[in-house]
């Protein structure tokens, strides 16, 4: 299932939690060899870890991660604008109706699907919050991801050749998408928005067939 939970809620999770940032230690230190920083538990945390984001989560049938995403306000401090304004000619990316996604993480053994699921939640995420866009920092890898799911975004900026190459993007958001990512994901976009609703205390019952 989807979760969206702020940072400051993970602590009522704390299976979720810790197997999250396990995750992201994994699949950023040691398997692509990102220069970030793992604590002595193993788990992998950043600055912006401490800014209260909004996690989208897909929470495994045991309770554990299955992957996630981080979201902030391009109007906080975020990496695009603190850290990426090399691929932007300098530009800033501030505006309350564009969030920030970074740390894309897939646990180890996620089903195929996972991909798909996350980038749903990101999409209710936009259409429950009125955003227009969101933006965010991409490697080469990502491209196919991307294209496979049928969400590519407009790219703002590059460096870099090849496998090599980093890039900003913008995705924009639309109940189209949502619609798309749910089929993506095969899931129902009616329980996919019950999930959000229901995250954010506005969550009517649903039928049955499609209850969580």
């Amino acid at each position: 299932m989807l979760r969206f939970i702020y940072g400051e809620d993970l602590s009522e999770f704390p299976k979720l939690r810790d197997t999250m940032f396990r995750d992201r230690a994994r699949q950023f230190s040691e398997r692509l060899g990102w220069e970030v920083t793992v604590d002595a538990a193993g788990e992998e945390r950043d600055a912006y870890d401490a800014m209260n984001p909004l996690y989208v989560i897909w929470q495994k049938a045991c309770g554990s991660h299955g992957g996630s995403m981080r979201f902030l306000p391009t109007t906080a401090p975020c990496m695009v604008n603190d850290h990426f304004t090399h691929l932007t000619e300098g530009v800033t990316i501030s505006h309350p109706l564009i969030w920030e996604c970074t740390r894309f993480c897939l646990a180890p053994d996620a089903e195929p699907r996972v991909a798909a699921a996350l980038m749903l939640g990101g999409a209710e995420l936009g259409q429950g919050f009125h955003l227009t866009d969101a933006v965010g920092v991409f490697d080469a890898r990502m491209v196919r991801i991307y294209g496979r799911l049928g969400w590519a975004p407009t790219v703002l900026g590059t460096a870099g050749e090849g496998r090599d190459a980093i890039s900003v993007g913008l995705w924009e958001m639309s109940e189209a998408t949502r619609q798309r990512m749910a089929r993506k994901a095969g899931l129902s976009p009616t329980l996919s928005r019950h999930w959000f609703d229901r995250a954010f205390g506005t969550a009517s019952s649903l039928p049955q067939a499609v209850s969580a």
